[in-house]
């Protein structure tokens, strides 16, 4: 059989799961990505609790970056038979043990919550996915690679990892595939980032391929431009703090974090805001920020400069990271104005819910959300306006001013999808994934505008397509 074939197993039709089955034409079975569906809490645990395919029948792992939503369910995939070698970027490898680590810690959690108060639990399995012994077996299975060195994965694939420009050490993996009809180049943009964002390269553009699998994000959507964040930021963080209230962002550890805390950091060099404290409210978020500490190999030119001039540009005297529990709680007591970030993101889990408790029913408090909100999550419902959300088993009124970021994505929005899929040459196949299918079909509208002759696939989770 000379053909190639692609089965979807997650990311399809939402922007969750990623999990993406490449089977050769000699029948090697490569996985792209292995990550956490996230969302509703009964409907995420029912997907988490089977892969869609024996764990180990997969050859070989190829991870885009670091995000739990493409990693997070490593450990249970080694757990259940997988033993294999996982590859991704050297960065990706560096941050995926404490997010990992974190996961499999506040998996053991919720068990220890459900056990306690004798709850009814939606997970088919017994007990969490994976423990943090998992974990170390699955990290161990775990190979960096570098950008731009191609590899030999078999004898028919080789592999090359590219800077996808979306996180730090994420990439777009180019598979090229041996075939009866000769080499076949297929790209996965894993989640594609924006130009000129804080601290990392820009995308790295493709120049030709046969088969793109594309995120689609943003796919209906363009984003804000952000020139006028950070004087945004000023003005709210001045006005919060004048009326003597807190400033609560969520955020995820991973990137949004750090690129949070340069803006503060230079807002505050410049004099523009109050000499507030910052709360780093994660201690996943301090472990995170300290691996972009270490490797200033991957910042851009820019944040280089910066580095140069100020020597801990992601630790300054206003910044206090939080680790204990104990810490945690102190905060609950802070007298005037002070910013707290915590996770997670979406609101659904973490320290940010506690914070959230005391304060969204205080009309001083600002809530910034600045990081995308999937559907059925807390920060979803805030967004669209709900008036009051349950938090932690309790009901609360939103009397918090929100302020909703949407420049700050670190996706690439529809104009830049349009422009990176039309500067391929080449394409035969164009698979749209990681998406709601709302903007999963208004990508694709566009798409046979400039791409007439490629033939696009939106793939629904568990059906096997021909490439």
């Amino acid at each position: 059989m000379s053909n190639i074939r692609l089965t979807s197993f997650g990311a399809a039709g939402e922007v969750t799961g990623s999990k993406h089955l490449i089977v050769t034409p000699k029948g090697n079975r490569i996985l792209l990505d292995c990550g956490l569906f996230q969302g509703k809490r009964e409907e995420a645990a029912e997907k988490n609790a089977d892969f869609g395919f024996e764990p180990s029948s997969i050859d070989v792992v190829l991870v885009s970056h670091a995000h739990v939503d493409h990693t997070g369910l490593l450990p249970k995939l080694c757990k259940d038979g997988f033993d294999g070698t996982i590859y991704g970027t050297l960065g990706t490898k560096k941050l995926s043990e404490p997010m990992l680590m974190d996961s499999a810690h506040i998996q053991m959690e919720d068990e220890k919550f459900i056990k306690k108060h004798d709850i009814e639990t939606p997970l088919k399995n017994s007990g969490p996915l994976y423990t943090p012994e998992d974990v170390q077996q699955c990290l161990q299975q775990f190979e960096g690679v570098s950008y731009d060195e191609p590899f030999t994965l078999f004898d028919e694939v080789e592999v090359e990892f590219c800077d996808a420009g979306h996180v730090f050490g994420s990439a777009i993996i180019i598979l090229r595939i041996s075939t009866d009809e000769g080499q076949k180049k297929i790209v996965f943009t894993g989640d594609l980032g924006r130009p000129s964002m804080p601290i990392i390269e820009d995308p790295t553009k493709v120049g030709q391929a046969d088969v793109l699998i594309c995120e689609s994000t943003y796919g209906d959507r363009a984003h804000e431009g952000v020139d006028e964040i950070e004087e945004d930021l000023a003005r709210i963080i001045k006005t919060t703090a004048n009326r003597g209230g807190k400033i609560l962002i969520p955020v995820f550890a991973l990137e949004r974090t750090q690129e949070m805390i340069l803006r503060l950091e230079q807002l505050i060099h410049e004099k523009r805001i109050p000499n507030l404290s910052i709360y780093v409210d994660s201690p996943l978020a301090g472990k995170l920020t300290r691996v972009f500490e270490q490797h200033p190999e991957y910042y851009d030119d820019e944040l280089m400069e910066r580095a140069k001039k100020r020597s801990r540009i992601f630790s300054f005297e206003n910044l206090s990271f939080t680790e204990s529990v104990e810490e945690s709680k102190k905060l609950n007591y802070l007298e005037g104005p002070a910013i707290i970030m915590a996770g997670s993101g979406m609101m659904e889990n973490g320290r940010i819910r506690h914070h959230l408790k005391n304060h969204i029913e205080d009309t001083a408090t600002s809530l910034l959300v600045v990081g995308y909100q999937a559907v059925e999550t807390l920060g979803r419902k805030i967004v669209e306006g709900n008036k009051t959300v349950s938090i932690l088993g309790r009901e609360y009124e939103v009397k918090a001013e929100l302020h909703v970021f949407k420049s700050l994505s670190a996706h690439a929005d529809m104009n830049l999808l349009d422009e990176y899929v039309q500067h391929i040459k080449g394409l035969k196949t164009i698979v749209l994934v990681h998406g709601e299918q709302d903007s999963r079909e208004a990508f694709a509208e566009r798409i046979k505008q400039y791409k007439a002759d490629a033939n696009i696939i939106m793939p629904e989770k568990g059906v096997e397509y021909e490439l």
